[in-house]
């Protein structure tokens, strides 16, 4: 298996989604609120993954900009969940840096008194898998 593949297969196993059911009507992408700021959409991303681009989306700054909102995941009609696709890339960014595997223990002193109790959720989620 070559990198390619591997990382393709990293991705969907991460997150659990069939690219494949994407049927490209957008609807993810137009319910995005951090669509401006994104080099590539929802949609985008899935087609990407589909097509085996996963180093060309982990150097992207779109799997920062996006907010882990899962807009995307009410609004696509044949549930692809393109949000998911988006934290696997991510999570796989981060793991080759070295920043792997938080425990619950972990996020906690990262927070104070005015975290977003939604923050909190989204990293556990993030760090968990």
């Amino acid at each position: 298996m070559n990198q390619t593949d591997f990382l393709t297969q990293t991705a969907l196993r991460i997150s659990g989604v069939n690219p494949r059911k994407c049927m490209k009507c957008g609807k993810c992408s137009g319910t995005c609120p951090n669509y401006d700021r994104m080099e590539y959409h929802p949609h985008q991303f899935v087609a990407m993954v589909e097509h085996g681009e996963i180093e060309k989306l982990m150097a992207s700054p779109s799997i920062y900009e996006c907010l882990s909102c899962m807009a995307c995941v009410e609004r696509c009609p044949r549930g692809v969940e393109p949000g998911r696709l988006v934290e696997a890339v991510r999570l796989m960014q981060i793991r080759q840096q070295g920043e792997d595997h938080k425990g619950p223990r972990d996020i906690p002193p990262m927070a104070d008194d005015n975290t977003p109790q939604q923050l909190l959720m989204a990293a556990m989620r993030k760090y968990r898998k």
